[in-house]
């Protein structure tokens, strides 16, 4: 079994829980603003229902502020707007010229992003100071980003992660956003000798470094090799460039998957497909045969490992992107339970015990794994995006397949038990998992697994989610982080 996917959801449908979700939304943020002490750090996940900022690098403040840009955008309150300004020039700066993570689409995106987006698209007042230091910003965070790299032997490379050059996370999928706005707006990295390093091509790379090692297709790759699993981090050796093994940090095994990164996957190559849209395919093919010319990459998994060398150009590319966009949707509709809410890792070593999981609605109390909240409003909006791509390339039995599966996810997470509704939580969406194998989460009394708490990615997400059908169920404009952006 699997999830059961509600073909006659329509987004017009989730407009009560939508409406609700905002109102609850922005009594939250209020309460966070009004309570938390910016010099304890960034709220990251919450225990005992209060934000705490137990972490290990600054990857949600721009969670924080992102959600009063996006509370400002459904509910048209401008106090929301303001603060979302005023601590974005207050408290983000740092995170712009931050070297030392791989999570600059994270936080920069969802502030400078937003707030650049919202003007571009006429929601607020044009304003050419902040126009120019919103771009700048992002200009800025795209080329720190991208200079977190590493060549991989053959050719290629990938953004590597906080954990030091040898490591690729799949998290950074969703990431790539810094890097697509800076390229947008016309900047590049400088190099040694002035050399101008395209952040397209870093993007393209990266994709490819990701769906190329991060990503299982069934090709028998090793003995766990199932159809659009992922691995939460993919290891290189320095002294070569070569590809090691998978390994995992916040997931149970190398060889299992967890299902937040999973989630990330498919929402940021679904929304990289959509900003490779944008982008001519003779802007790529000049980028490809300018930077690798004619040469065939080294398949080091086989010669079916791929269909095609993707850096042959704009069809490759996107063929191989939407392979791995796909594959890991494929796997997450079919290890999620029926109501489309997945365990935290689908290797967990107390699965067993829950019998049949799969082939009944999720519970979040049961004693022996979590379930991750926030894995699904993640994969939710991914699913809708790759649906949307698919649809608008006449493929539409595929894309509403992916369509429906998302719209049925969010309409899950938007009612409870992950919906929260009790104001003296200051979580909005219930049962997310932060670092299960660091004992992170918080275990209420009488329980004997976590439950219960929310993250600020989390929540962030869900109200990403909600404005994306929001805007749909209205008749606006589609939603893409991208928006107006780089258009003067």
């Amino acid at each position: 079994m699997a999830l059961k996917i509600d073909n006659q959801l329509r987004p017009q449908r989730l407009l009560p829980q939508i409406h609700r979700l905002f109102e609850k939304s922005g009594e939250k943020i209020l309460g966070i603003e009004k309570s938390w002490n910016p010099r304890k750090g960034t709220p990251v996940f919450t225990l005992k229902g209060r934000y705490t900022s137990l972490g290990w690098t600054e990857w949600t403040q721009g969670f924080q502020f992102g959600s009063a840009v996006l509370q400002f955008e459904a509910s048209g309150e401008k106090k929301f707007l303001d603060i979302a300004r005023t601590k974005t020039v207050q408290l983000m700066a740092t995170h712009v010229s931050h070297t030392g993570v791989h999570d600059h689409g994270f936080n920069n995106v969802s502030t400078y992003g937003n707030l650049l987006r919202m003007m571009g698209e006429g929601r607020v007042p044009f304003n050419l100071c902040e126009l120019q230091f919103h771009e700048l910003a992002l200009k800025v965070s795209g080329a720190v980003q991208a200079s977190r790299w590493t060549p991989i032997a053959g050719g290629g490379g990938y953004v590597y992660s906080f954990n030091g050059p040898h490591s690729l996370f799949v998290d950074t999928m969703r990431s790539l956003r810094s890097l697509a706005l800076a390229h947008r707006l016309g900047h590049v990295l400088m190099g040694e000798r002035d050399r101008r390093i395209s952040l397209l091509s870093r993007l393209i790379q990266h994709s490819e470094a990701t769906a190329q090692y991060a990503v299982f297709y069934g090709e028998g790759r090793d003995a766990y090799d199932l159809p659009g699993r992922t691995a939460h981090e993919s290891l290189f050796n320095l002294n070569d460039g070569s590809y090691r093994c998978p390994n995992t940090q916040q997931g149970y095994s190398p060889f299992s998957t967890w299902t937040r990164g999973l989630a990330w996957a498919i929402l940021g190559f679904a929304e990289q497909l959509e900003f490779l849209d944008t982008v001519a395919d003779e802007e790529i093919n000049e980028l490809c045969a300018r930077e690798f010319g004619n040469g065939v990459r080294r398949e080091p998994f086989g010669k079916s490992r791929r269909a095609s060398n993707p850096f042959a150009g704009a069809v490759s590319i996107r063929a191989l992107m939407l392979r791995a966009a796909r594959a890991t949707a494929d796997f997450y509709i079919e290890h999620s339970c029926t109501d489309g809410i997945p365990m935290w890792d689908t290797g967990a070593p107390n699965l067993s015990r829950l019998g049949d999981y799969l082939k009944r609605s999720s519970d979040p109390f049961n004693p022996w794994e979590p379930v991750d909240s926030s894995a699904a409003v993640i994969a939710a909006q991914g699913l809708i995006r790759l649906g949307h791509y698919l649809a608008s390339r006449r493929d539409t039995r595929s894309g509403d397949r992916y369509r429906q599966a998302g719209l049925t996810v969010a309409r899950t997470v938007f009612e409870e038990p992950y919906f929260s509704c009790q104001s003296r939580h200051q979580g909005l969406i219930l049962h997310s998992i932060y670092h299960r194998p660091n004992g992170w989460d918080g275990i209420a009394p009488g329980q004997k697994v976590p439950n219960g708490e929310s993250s600020m990615w989390g929540d962030y997400h869900a109200r990403e989610l909600a404005l994306l059908i929001l805007r749909e169920a209205k008749g606006d404009r589609y939603l893409t982080f991208f928006s107006g952006i780089g258009n003067r």
